[in-house]
């Protein structure tokens, strides 16, 4: 994964090639001249890392990809670019950041979307041809 930081005193940015895991971004983060403040796009890879950092007393903000600004023109889209692009909009504290969830609440999510997967959406029916089968036919 790409990540970006801007040093706040000096504006220089630094760009790093990291892997997913928790431990590689701590050390990464912690490497930075402080105070650091920490962004990401909220996706599929849920909030751990949101509440890991936080839990540190790193100041992280999981950003609202539907709200985020976007230059206007950019059309070639790269995990460096956003990088830099994120790392600015948190230096300008222009980032929309969604709500992080509880662990618990973050698994009812998911639950509730693996079920409605499973339905295959709210007009779950039965397959074709299988329909006199299932005259019982019930919703997950």
């Amino acid at each position: 994964m790409a990540a970006a930081a801007i040093d706040g005193v000096t504006g220089e940015l630094l760009q790093a090639r990291l892997t997913p895991g928790h431990d590689h971004i701590r050390s990464w983060i912690r490497e930075l001249p402080g105070p650091v403040a920490v962004t990401y796009e909220a996706g599929p890879t849920g909030f751990v890392l949101a509440r890991v950092l936080n839990t540190e007393g790193i100041r992280c903000e999981v950003a609202a990809p539907s709200k985020l600004q976007r230059p206007s023109g950019d059309r070639v889209k790269t995990d460096a670019k956003d990088a830099v692009h994120l790392a600015r909009l948190l230096r300008l504290d222009e980032v929309t950041a969604v709500v992080v969830p509880s662990v618990e609440q973050e698994a009812a999510r998911d639950l509730a979307r693996a079920r409605e997967e499973c339905r295959g959406g709210s007009d779950a029916r039965p397959p074709p041809g299988l329909e006199a089968a299932t005259a019982s036919w019930h919703r997950l």
